[in-house]
């Protein structure tokens, strides 16, 4: 028994670690110097190595100390570099360190933070079991980083009122991450199985931790902005009006912790300028394109009224998006409608997301358009509720409405099933408008049966359903079912990390066809221990759609790795599918490839580059569109940066080359200083122009601003 027990000690101590949070009077000074007051601290130090080789003992040691006192959280991470030079560029993939902490004991969301050794840094949520980063979070924190002989040492101050915990918890989920971009290698404090990714509710403990702050919690986000508008209509390709406006303006958001659990926002007037300008894509497709969210009181909060998804790259699911903030303060042709104001509330616990929603928007008239958009009110109420661990069960109601007879309504209700790298989800969701009513339905699993692993997913959006004002849910009437399972084999030495081969059908029924197309194909994908790797997915079957039957033929490769120490992606797709934006049946492709170089260590060249290459019902090339879009990156400092763009669209008939014209061509500029925490100036230009019916390039807009964003903290 004795034997048994001591077994069993041994295995605890081996497989979970804990560090201990000691309290001091006495601050440590944030400089990038480990001084003589972390001694008293206790320590994380036997890291694992999760690439290039897993579970091996990593090439340089790592040392974590861990303080507070009353009002702060403090880290120190003394990283030995004695047989790898930390790489600290600027316009590069450097050395960097990572705090991981999970303050609810949910075991499915936490924050991280992020130092590299070039001074950059990072904040954000980690959503889904880890599986997902999102990084819309700015929170309130100071860092220090700097490069000694043989190493270098990173201190972090993290103010607890800067932050959302369960008080009273004294027990955090903690994880320490490192990064050695010499060689390529990541760290981690707690163990990561190679197909797991670094789950949350894996994570080991900090202990004792004793937030003591009080105060307001109060953060006032006065912005004041000076814009120049120009705006050019035409009519017949002549110049119907040409408006210059200078507007000057004021904004003010507000945040207060009423809780350490429960957060309150508010907008007024907010300004939400074209700093960055969503990318130009050729859309061949019948559903619209999807745009992520840029505004920070949208962004404020996102974490809570998602719906659940399978995380980061797994595109085999889409998640019923009933509530999508892009249509509150939509862009029609250009121009944004005005938001008079907003307010948010959220709230989280051990178990428990809570989460309100409304924002107001002003009426927008243009006659150029015929456009007369109302005043409307939007709304948005989530819960979720953590059930068997780390799982979850929700709901969502979202809406918007004019009066009485203009409104658009959903409500929906899910669940994640989480099981180390398996999950399970489903979903439901009612919509309403005036006289209609519609369901829809969609369920999903990723995860491993033996050595096998396996996606599927199953939908059916009704006909009637439809949230095109609040939501993103475009495939009314759409059936589908998909399933893909193969092995999936991992090796601990060798060229390869990884390797699967997963063939599958995909069935799928189109809106408003009766038949049902049946796709089979494969995919298979490989990573490299050099950080290359690739995926590529072959798809063929009968196929239904737009009263044509035709056969179906689809493939895609996704190559990536590093060239000169700079990150390299390029992907292509080829099918055999009906071109919506020309009205037939016919080949298509899609390219992409982009790349950064690191010129000098404060400046970077970028391109990001598009083919679109579209085929007649003949099989004669019809015409092609490229996209080219040279960047320039220069970082004065870590906190200061220039960034300049031009984004080019041509169009070539068919393969005359020397008829290319350029379509279109939109040039950027932004100027972002971050001079203090959550406090920022920017400069930017917006120049966008367009080609008339005579081959002439003509000013379409012109927006420039200037804007600061100041944050009064108590």
């Amino acid at each position: 028994m004795i034997l048994i027990l001591t077994l069993l000690a041994v295995y605890e101590n081996t497989y979970s670690k804990s560090v201990e949070v000691k309290f001091t009077e006495n601050a440590p000074r944030i400089d990038g110097i480990i001084e003589e007051i972390w001694q008293s601290a206790d320590s994380a130090y036997d890291f694992v190595q999760h690439a290039p080789y897993e579970k091996e003992k990593p090439t340089e040691r790592t040392v974590v100390y861990i303080l507070q006192d009353r009002n702060n959280l403090y880290l120190a991470l003394r990283c030995y570099a004695e047989k790898h030079k930390p790489i600290a560029c600027l316009t590069k993939e450097g050395d960097n360190v990572v705090v991981k902490f999970d303050p609810f004991g949910s075991k499915t969301t936490g924050y991280y933070f992020r130092v590299c050794a070039n001074g950059l840094f990072d904040d954000g949520w980690i959503l889904d079991d880890g599986r997902t980063e999102d990084d819309s979070w700015d929170g309130v924190w100071y860092r220090a980083v700097r490069l000694h002989k043989g190493r270098y040492e990173v201190e972090i101050r993290i103010p607890f009122k800067s932050i959302r915990y369960k008080k009273g918890l004294n027990k955090w989920g903690i994880q320490f991450e490192r990064y050695i971009a010499a060689n390529e290698e990541t760290d981690y404090w707690t163990k990561i199985e190679q197909r797991e990714e670094d789950l949350v509710s894996k994570w080991n403990n900090m202990n004792n931790v004793m937030p003591q702050a009080t105060g307001y919690y109060f953060e006032l986000y006065p912005e004041a902005y000076l814009r120049y508008d120009r705006k050019i209509y035409y009519e017949d390709d002549s110049l119907e009006t040409d408006s210059t406006e200078i507007k000057p303006s004021a904004s003010l958001n507000f945040k207060w912790d009423v809780t350490p659990q429960v957060t309150v926002n508010a907008t007024v007037l907010p300004d939400f300028a074209q700093i960055e300008s969503d990318p130009f894509k050729l859309n061949l497709d019948r559903y619209p394109v999807y745009l992520e969210e840029r505004r920070p009181f949208f962004l404020e909060g996102k974490d809570v009224f998602r719906m659940f998804d399978f995380g980061e790259g797994k595109g085999f699911f889409d998640p019923l998006e009933i509530f999508y903030s892009r249509k509150i303060g939509k862009s029609i042709n250009g121009d944004a409608i005005p938001i008079l104001g907003g307010l948010q509330m959220t709230g989280k616990s051990e178990s428990w997301d809570i989460g309100a929603l409304g924002a107001y928007t002003d009426q927008y008239m243009r006659e150029s358009d015929s456009i007369d958009e109302p005043n409307r009110w939007f709304g948005a109420l989530r819960a979720k509720h953590r059930i068997l661990g780390n799982s979850d069960v929700g709901a969502l109601l979202a809406g918007t409405m004019v009066d009485k007879d203009d409104y658009n309504y959903a409500i929906g209700i899910d669940g994640a099933y989480r099981s180390g790298s398996n999950q399970f989800i489903a979903q439901g969701a009612l919509s309403a408008r005036p006289e209609t009513t519609g369901l829809a339905f969609r369920t999903g699993y990723f995860g491993f049966v033996g050595k096998f692993l396996t996606i599927g997913s199953a939908e059916t959006i009704g006909n009637s359903f439809n949230v095109n004002d609040i939501g993103f849910v475009p495939w009314s009437g759409r059936k589908k079912l998909l399933l893909f399972s193969g092995p999936y084999w991992t090796y601990p030495k060798g060229l390869a990390r990884s390797f699967f081969i997963l063939p599958g059908i995909v069935i799928i029924q189109e809106p408003g066809d009766d038949n049902w197309s049946r796709i089979i194909g494969a995919e298979i994908n490989s990573n490299f221990r050099n950080s290359w790797g690739f995926d590529f997915s072959i798809l063929s079957g009968p196929y239904y759609e737009m009263d044509t039957s035709y056969l179906y033929r689809g493939l895609d490769l996704s190559i990536w790795g590093k060239i000169f120490d700079n990150w390299f992606n390029f992907w292509c797709g080829y099918s055999y599918t009906y071109n919506y934006s020309r009205g037939f049946l016919a080949y298509q492709a899609s390219n992409n490839v982009t790349y950064d170089y690191s010129i000098i260590p404060q400046m970077s060249l970028g391109i990001e580059a598009n083919l679109w290459i579209e085929w007649d019902d003949q099989n004669n090339l019809h015409e092609m569109t490229p996209r080219i879009k040279p960047m320039i990156d220069f970082k004065f400092n870590a906190d200061m940066s220039l960034s300049v763009f031009s984004e080019l669209i041509m169009i070539t008939p068919g393969t005359s080359f020397s008829r290319t014209e350029l379509h279109s061509n939109r040039f950027g500029m932004l100027f972002s200083w971050n001079f203090m925490p959550k406090s920022w100036f920017y400069f930017a230009v917006n120049d966008y122009r367009k080609q008339d019916d005579f081959g002439d390039l003509k000013p379409q807009y012109t927006i420039g601003a200037i804007k600061a964003k100041y944050l009064i903290y108590f």
